[in-house]
């Protein structure tokens, strides 16, 4: 096989990995940057950039989507890191979201939940629940124990808990707050 013939055999199969893991990559960004839809479609871009880039190095010699769930958080911390991201443009009309956001209460609490974990509890939450990875795969993910992801794991849900069921009206019949047997 000519080197044509596999450059075009790995541009298919790395359009065919970008057209069935593009939108579950962009919702892990969308939900690492608190809700922010222009980050996130940064994120996606540019971890989508670096994983061509690699691309006839890694194809078939590794967990390609472990391996793009790890770009995604690499590449969310060095965004975060660089000083452009919290510049305010100024021109607003410009800046207007190509496609408006559902309005609803209960994603107004969620993101406002997420938004009180720290970074790393986020990045933790996000691979375990949203990913549905075990603790082992979101430990050789951050590159962390997985004890690290079990303390950040119960403290974000902790939290998350704190936040989201936090009710100060009473429950129907018993005159308690939030009791559950209503």
């Amino acid at each position: 096989m000519s080197r044509r013939e596999q450059d075009a055999q790995l541009d298919a199969a790395f359009t065919d990995f970008v057209a069935a893991r593009r939108r579950a990559l962009f919702g892990t960004a969308y939900l690492l940057t608190g809700g922010d839809r222009e980050r996130a479609e940064d994120i996606v871009q540019s971890t989508l950039v670096k994983l061509y880039v690699r691309w006839r190095r890694l194809h078939g010699r590794v967990d390609i989507g472990a391996y793009a769930r790890r770009a995604i958080i690499n590449t969310h911390i060095d965004h975060a890191r660089q000083r452009w991201h919290r510049e305010v443009p100024g021109l607003d009309l410009i800046d207007q979201p190509a496609e408006p956001e559902p309005a609803s209460e209960d994603n107004d609490e969620l993101w406002a939940a997420l938004r009180r974990l720290s970074p790393k509890q986020r990045r933790v939450v996000i691979l375990r629940h949203y990913w549905g990875l075990s603790v082992q795969e979101v430990a050789d993910d951050l590159g962390v124990s997985t004890g690290t992801v079990k303390s950040q794991t119960s403290a974000a849900l902790s939290i998350l808990r704190g936040v989201l069921l936090l009710d100060d009206s009473p429950s129907p019949g018993t005159g308690r707050p939030g009791d559950p047997r209503d």
